[in-house]
């Protein structure tokens, strides 16, 4: 019993998080373009997380909980996969850099189930690995191409559209909170149905009202780093943006796939700043951003691996 309340801590913690490093993949562009102000934007999007993570992430629940590890995982293993998770998450937010929270889950779970001989879906996470590599070109392609062909619509030149495409904006931004809970609840409590500790509906709900503290509490680092400290925006580039973001993860999600928002994003943000010009782009943000990419689930295997293996060896797992 002990176990699992530490597990549904560990979990909650997570979710906190997570909510919080979400803020900028969800509420970045609107709050960029002034279209909506910093309170009022982390309070939509947490409203909108905690109704998505509720009721609408049971399927991506159920698949993370039981299509990555063939084997068993016990509820002191699950605790050192989300507590790894965790940890990483954190001091991704604590650096203001974005990084994919999904990306660390998934390895830190490979991570753990190599260390305890359980069963890994190698071939799933090979192909999850292939669609993250290439999400963030994508969209930065598409963010050079939209951008592009915006800047040769006059309409968007108007004041009126100007009024039109913000509130256009905090609209996708409050619906891409809403995917943000139905399909990365998941990171934090798909475990509770790995460990048979609850079913769909109770691990939403639970991992929803993580998320939204955490983007009430802790949200205004990330939010402010994507929209300021990357690209400078102007409103065709952040409706660029926020609608090729759209596109990939929409996608990704049609084929049966989970992608990171915030590559999708920050992928469509540098291809609007290229076509301005490259002095739109903080390189040196940028780059932190990419190595953040590569050091989060690399270090997400490492450090679920040793725990796993350490548990197995010294406690008998």
């Amino acid at each position: 019993m002990l176990a699992i309340i530490v597990l549904v801590l560990t979990a909650l913690a997570f979710a906190w998080s997570m909510g919080a490093h979400y803020t900028g993949a969800c509420m970045g562009m609107p709050y960029a373009t002034k279209s909506i102000a910093l309170r009022p934007a982390l309070g939509l999007m947490a409203a909108m997380t905690l109704i998505g993570a509720a009721f609408l992430s049971h399927k991506v629940l159920v698949h993370v909980g039981h299509g990555i590890l063939t084997g068993q995982l016990l509820v002191i293993p699950a605790i050192i996969v989300i507590g790894v998770a965790f940890l990483l998450t954190t001091a991704f937010t604590q650096l203001r850099i974005p990084t994919s929270t999904i990306q660390i889950l998934i390895f830190a779970l490979g991570g753990a189930g190599l260390a305890l001989g359980l069963g890994i879906n190698w071939l799933a996470i090979l192909h999850l690995v292939v669609l993250w590599v290439l999400a963030p070109f994508i969209a930065c392609g598409l963010g050079f191409l939209f951008t592009k062909l915006f800047d040769h619509v006059p309409w968007f030149n108007a004041s009126e559209s100007a009024r039109l495409i913000g509130q256009a904006l905090v609209l996708v931004g409050g619906v891409a909170s809403l995917t943000m809970g139905a399909n990365d609840v998941s990171n934090a409590t798909a475990v509770f149905l790995t460990v048979h500790f609850s079913g769909p509906l109770l691990a939403g709900l639970i991992g929803g009202l993580g998320l939204a503290v955490g983007v009430l509490t802790w949200g205004r680092p990330i939010l402010e780093r994507v929209a300021f400290d990357v690209v400078k925006m102007d409103m065709k580039m952040a409706t660029a943006a926020q609608l090729v973001q759209a596109l990939v993860v929409l996608t990704a999600v049609a084929f049966g796939y989970f992608t990171s928002m915030n590559q999708a994003l920050i992928g469509a943000m540098a291809g609007t700043g290229l076509a301005r010009g490259r002095q739109t782009i903080d390189r040196k943000v940028m780059f932190g951003i990419g190595r953040g990419w590569i050091i989060g689930p690399g270090a997400g295997f490492i450090l679920a691996y040793v725990g796993a293996w350490v548990y197995r060896a010294i406690l008998g797992g």
